[in-house]
């Protein structure tokens, strides 16, 4: 375990509440909490034993002012998070509260810690490895049950296990290049075995790698969520649809035209996967100086969606402002929602408009919802989302595990062209290499500091 200095910040969110938890870690903990911490009868914290608590005040040092009633609990490393002696100081809820306390651990001898600097020391420490301690932030972010359980898995270890299977028959191909390279003499040929050996454990490994990387489209969503922006000319259901999604009335719905002047944006839950559904304003000609901003921010979110959801109105022939939607859109990944089959049909589907992803619904009624979900399953997700197997969920994973795919089919090819195995094994070590940046065990110190920049203070 490397030696730091101890710090403190506190875990749980600003404001009032029930409580607030000050969380203090380093060698020095006991010894900075124990000179502010008074207890019940006098009773110190110097004999705590891990993973116990105990009751008192917390007081000003040098008057012995009480500033809050407290528990304190203590684990001793290395069986803490951070793998070092923490303390978790529990006042009460509230910002005065809690800032008075950490102002006197601080002025006691810690130091203000940094965000995500707790999860940085459980990696520094060797606690857990860098996928595990991104999981950590995944976990709060979390949207859903399903991503939640999505990055609960990689927090155990799923991820990097898989990964630490791949690299060591990575390493078993290295010791067997090596053998061969050192061990046969200058004047005997190489074990005609040993190309063959290589290659199968290359194709093993490529084919592995695919596999996670399949997985890396579905992974993005359940941790960043589907990117979903409703589109259509005004007045068509839209705002309907959306609040039959939300099953609440969050959008305006009037016979008005243009109701919706500006975007509308709200997070809902597909059967586990997090979705931000975005009702637009629609896109066309308008004189009015507040309905044409909203026109230029709904084109603006069409183009970052994932998908578009455009509607057609079942009951109203095709007007200008549909075919200058679908001329928009037409290149674009779009679900096709045809509205109000409650009322007369008059309208024609034109021929550049695609089928293949259609559906007949009315907003209105609640009718076909149940469809549309599973078209977006099927769309995203092969129409069923896997729960318990390994997801790559990390653009920085996917990116390792390319740059590994790259080495290891490169590393193939020079076998397969009859290339000298030292050559080889220089292709097959960068694809270990890679591997190793998604564990942390081959990583620069920036990228570290980056990743856990992002990360709240106090976790």
């Amino acid at each position: 375990m490397k030696e730091f200095d101890t710090i403190a910040a506190i875990a749980t969110a600003l404001g009032e509440g029930g409580i607030s938890i000050i969380r203090v870690s380093g060698d020095k903990a006991l010894d900075i909490v124990s000179s502010i911490f008074k207890g019940k009868n006098h009773r110190s914290i110097k004999d705590i034993k891990s993973y116990t608590m105990r009751y008192g005040h917390i007081v000003e040092k040098g008057t012995d002012s009480v500033i809050d009633e407290v528990i304190v609990s203590f684990m001793k490393g290395p069986k803490s998070y951070t793998a070092e002696d923490t303390i978790e100081i529990n006042c009460h809820g509230g910002v005065i509260s809690s800032n008075r306390i950490l102002e006197e651990v601080i002025k006691a001898g810690a130091r203000h810690a940094e965000p995500g600097e707790f999860t940085k020391r459980a990696f520094l420490n060797g606690r857990i490895d860098l996928t595990q301690a991104e999981a950590v932030i995944d976990i709060i972010r979390s949207k859903t049950d399903l991503s939640m359980k999505s990055a609960m898995l990689q927090s155990e270890g799923r991820l990097s296990r898989e990964i630490s299977r791949l690299s060591e028959v990575l390493l078993n191909v290295l010791a067997l290049i090596e053998f061969v390279v050192d061990f046969t003499e200058d004047d005997e040929e190489p074990d005609d075995h040993t190309p063959v050996l290589v290659k199968n454990k290359l194709e093993e490994v490529i084919k592995e790698i695919d596999n996670l990387l399949k997985t890396s489209n579905e992974g993005k969503i359940l941790r960043e969520g589907l990117n979903i922006v409703i589109i259509g000319k005004p007045n068509v259901g839209k705002s309907s649809l959306l609040n039959a999604l939300l099953m609440e009335n969050r959008a305006i719905v009037t016979d008005i035209p243009g109701t919706t002047r500006d975007v509308i944006e709200e997070y809902l839950s597909l059967d586990g996967i997090p979705i931000k559904i975005t009702d637009t304003a629609g896109i066309r000609d308008t004189k009015d100086v507040v309905e044409r901003i909203g026109v230029e921010r709904s084109k603006e979110k069409i183009s970052q969606a994932d998908l578009i959801v455009l509607m057609l109105d079942l009951s109203r022939a095709l007007e200008e402002e549909d075919k200058e939607i679908i001329e928009f859109i037409k290149d674009k990944k779009y679900l096709l929602l045809l509205n109000k089959t409650d009322l007369e049909r008059r309208l024609e589907i034109p021929s550049e408009v695609s089928l293949v992803n259609s559906i007949e619904i009315s907003a209105v009624a609640g009718t076909g919802l149940e469809e549309l979900k599973q078209k977006i399953k099927d769309m995203f997700f092969n129409g069923e989302i896997n729960t318990e197997g390994v997801m790559i969920t990390n653009v920085r994973h996917k990116e390792a595990l390319y740059r590994a795919l790259e080495g290891c089919n490169t590393a193939l090819e020079q076998v397969k062209q009859g290339a000298y195995l030292d050559l080889v094994s220089i292709y097959v070590t960068s694809a270990l290499k890679a591997l190793g940046e998604i564990t942390g065990a081959e990583i620069q110190e920036d990228l570290v500091n980056k990743i856990f920049s992002s990360f709240c203070v106090g976790k």
